[in-house]
C-alpha cells in the first residue's frame, strides 16, 4: 500500500507534467542499468527519479509503481521489463500468486489490470466519477480502491473482479479528513487518513456484502499523526499502524480498537509489513540523518530479530514486502533516485561474524588476521568456507584465497598487502537453510616497506676516518623532510662498546663518518619506521687494525 504525503496531493494533470523531463527512460534501459542480484543482499537502481513509489510481492514477481511506468522483477531482484507510457502510477496490488497486478493511475482515474508475464495491460476499469485513485488493497476478488477526489472528496470503494465489467461500489466514508489510505486482509478493512495531526484509523467489517464500520481509532485519543502506512494481520484480528509519530509501529485490535502492542524504534516509522504465514514483523525507519533502517521483528514477542542500515537514501513509505524469507523495500535518495533493496534470507535466524587484524601491518609482510564465525542459537558452525576479499586504498578489490573455519567457527587469515595506506579486508559467509549470511571487515593501516643500503670500508687503520654513506628507500611514499636514520657501533666480538648517533636523510640518501680505534666493529643503520613506513636496517662490519711502527 502506498501513501501520498500532503505535498503530494495535487491535481493530476500537474503530476506527470513536471517530471516527464526525467521519466524517459525504456524497459530496456532499465534492465541495461540493473546489476546482477546475487545472494546476498542487493541495492538495485530502478533508472528512474520520481517523487512517488509503491512496491508490491506475488508468487514471483516484485513490481514496483513509478509515476509514468511500473517496474516488474522477479524475486532475486532482477529486474525482467516494465509497462511504460502510464500517467500516475501511484499504488498497486497484485494477487498473491502474482498472476494479475492491479494499479491506481490516478492522472487517467482507472484501475489497470496487468498481466505480469506478458506485462500487457488486460482491462482498465473507469472511475471517473471518483477521481484520484491513490490507495489499494485486495482481498480474494475484491478490490478496494481509496480516491482523494482531486479536490472534490475522498472517499473508498470496491470493485468485484470477479466480473468482466465491475462497476465501483462506494460506501460511506464521510468522516475522513484527508485522502486515504487503506489496508485490508480477512474480514478487516482499516481506512486511515493520509496526512495531518492527529491522524484517524476507521476500521471497517468486510464480510457481508458491503463494509460496516466498527469504529474509529481517534488520533486525538491517541496522539497519532501523519500516517506512513497501515497493514492487516493475515487473519483480519489486527491492524498494524506506521505513524510519523509516536516512533513505534503500534498493534490494535481490530474488533474492540484497543492497543495491545507495539514494535518500538529509535526513529520515525515510515513503512510496515507482516509475513503471509503472521510471524513476523518488518518495520522501515529514517533517522532524518542520512540513515535508514530496516528491522525484522518477531509478531509475537515483539523482539528485535535483526536489523539493516543503508545511507543511499530513504525507505519510502509505505514501501515493504516479504518474499518467503527475503524483504523488499524501495529507497528514494536525496536525487529522488529510486532503488529496490532486497534484504535476502532476512527471516532465518541470525550468523554473526567478526574479524580482527593484528596491528602494524607493512606492504608485502605477512598481515595475520583473526576472527569467528557464530549462530545466534548457539550452535557450532562446525567447517564453513568463507570467501575473502581485499580492498586497497583506490577502491580497487580482489579475491582472496578462502578459508575455513574450526569447529567451533574460528578462522585465521594471512595475506602479505602488495601496497602500504588503508587497506579493507572483507570476509563472508553465504549462510545456509539454517542461517542468514554475514560479513565482517576490517580497516587496517598497512606501513610502506622500507628498504636500507650501507656502503663503507670494510677495514683500516685506526686514526683514519672512515666515510659511510647508504641509500633509503620507501615503496609508494616518500620520506618525511628532516627524517634521520639511527647509526650505532658495536664490538663484533661481544656487541659491547656500543656506541650510538643519527645521521640526516637527505633526498634519499645518507652520509656518516667515525674515527674508530683497533678492533673488530659492526656498524648497523637503523630506521624504526612510523606511522607510514616499516622498520628497516642495515650492517656492515669492519677491522680497525693498529698502525704498522
Amino acid at each position: 500500500m502506498r501513501l501520498l504525503s500532503a505535498e503530494r496531493r495535487r491535481p493530476a494533470a500537474s503530476w506527470p507534467a513536471a517530471l516527464g523531463g526525467v521519466l524517459t527512460l525504456t524497459a530496456g534501459i532499465l534492465i541495461a542499468l540493473a546489476p546482477t542480484a546475487s545472494a546476498k543482499d542487493s541495492m538495485t537502481d530502478l533508472g528512474v527519479l520520481t517523487y512517488s513509489g509503491d512496491l508490491v510481492v506475488g508468487g514471483d514477481k516484485v513490481a514496483v509503481a513509478a509515476g509514468d511506468r511500473i517496474v516488474v522483477a522477479d524475486t532475486t531482484g532482477e529486474i525482467e521489463g516494465a509497462v511504460t507510457g502510464l500517467s500516475g502510477a501511484d499504488s498497486l496490488a497484485i494477487t498473491p500468486d502474482g498472476a494479475r497486478l492491479y494499479a491506481a493511475l490516478y492522472g487517467s482515474n482507472e484501475v489497470a489490470e496487468i498481466n505480469t508475464a506478458t506485462l500487457e495491460i488486460t482491462r482498465r476499469i473507469d472511475l471517473a466519477d471518483y477521481p484520484c485513485p491513490e490507495s489499494l488493497a485486495l482481498t480474494g476478488e475484491r478490490l478496494w480502491v481509496g480516491y482523494y477526489g482531486c479536490g472534490t472528496g475522498y472517499g473508498v470503494l470496491g470493485l468485484d473482479l470477479s466480473v468482466a465489467e465491475p462497476e465501483p461500489e462506494p460506501f460511506d466514508t464521510s468522516l475522513l479528513k484527508s485522502g486515504p489510505s487503506i489496508a485490508a486482509a480477512g474480514n478487516t478493512l482499516v481506512v486511515g487518513e493520509g496526512a495531518g495531526y492527529p491522524t484517524d484509523l476507521f476500521v471497517y467489517d468486510i464480510s457481508g456484502t458491503a463494509p460496516v464500520l466498527r469504529g474509529e481509532i481517534d488520533g486525538h485519543v491517541t496522539g497519532n499523526g501523519q500516517l506512513m502506512d497501515v497493514t492487516v494481520t493475515p487473519d483480519g484480528s489486527h491492524v498494524i499502524s506506521a505513524f510519523a509519530l509516536p516512533y513505534s509501529f503500534d498493534v490494535w485490535d481490530a474488533t474492540t480498537l484497543s492497543k495491545v502492542g507495539g514494535y518500538d524504534g529509535p526513529a520515525w516509522a515510515t513503512a510496515v509489513a507482516i509475513s503471509p504465514d503472521g510471524a513476523y514483523v518488518a518495520g522501515g525507519r529514517d533517522n532524518g540523518q542520512g540513515v535508514a533502517t530496516m528491522t525484522l521483528y518477531d509478531a509475537d514477542s515483539k523482539a528485535n530479530l535483526h536489523t539493516e542500515n543503508t545511507t543511499v537514501g530513504q525507505v519510502v513509505g509505505g514501501s515493504v514486502a516479504f518474499s518467503g524469507r527475503d524483504i523488499f523495500s524501495l529507497v528514494r535518495s536525496r536525487t529522488k533516485q529510486l532503488y529496490l533493496w532486497r534484504l535476502h534470507d532476512m527471516t532465518l535466524p541470525r550468523s554473526t561474524l567478526t574479524l580482527t587484524a593484528a596491528p602494524g601491518g607493512t606492504a608485502h609482510q605477512p598481515l595475520t588476521m583473526t576472527g569467528q564465525l557464530a549462530f545466534a542459537d548457539g550452535t557450532a558452525p562446525g567447517a564453513q568456507q568463507l570467501a575473502v576479499t581485499r580492498t586497497l586504498p583506490d577502491g580497487t578489490s580482489a579475491d582472496l584465497p578462502g578459508v575455513t573455519t574450526a569447529a567451533d567457527g574460528t578462522f585465521s587469515i594471512t595475506d602479505a598487502p602488495p601496497i602500504g595506506g588503508q587497506l579493507t579486508y572483507t570476509v563472508r559467509w553465504k549462510g545456509d537453510e539454517e542461517h542468514r549470511w554475514s560479513k565482517a571487515s576490517v580497516t587496517t593501516a598497512v606501513r610502506y616497506g622500507t628498504a636500507l643500503t650501507l656502503t663503507g670500508p670494510t677495514s683500516a687503520v685506526a686514526g683514519e676516518q672512515l666515510v659511510f654513506s647508504g641509500v633509503f628507500q620507501v615503496e609508494g611514499t616518500t620520506v618525511p623532510i628532516g627524517s634521520r636514520v639511527t647509526v650505532q657501533r658495536t664490538l663484533t666480538t661481544d656487541g659491547s662498546g656500543l656506541r650510538r648517533w643519527s645521521a640526516r636523510i637527505n633526498n634519499g640518501s645518507y652520509l656518516f663518518v667515525d674515527t674508530p680505534e683497533a678492533g673488530e666493529y659492526t656498524y648497523t643503520v637503523l630506521w624504526p619506521g612510523d606511522s607510514r613506513t616499516g622498520p628497516a636496517q642495515a650492517s656492515q662490519a669492519v677491522k680497525i687494525d693498529e698502525p704498522s711502527r
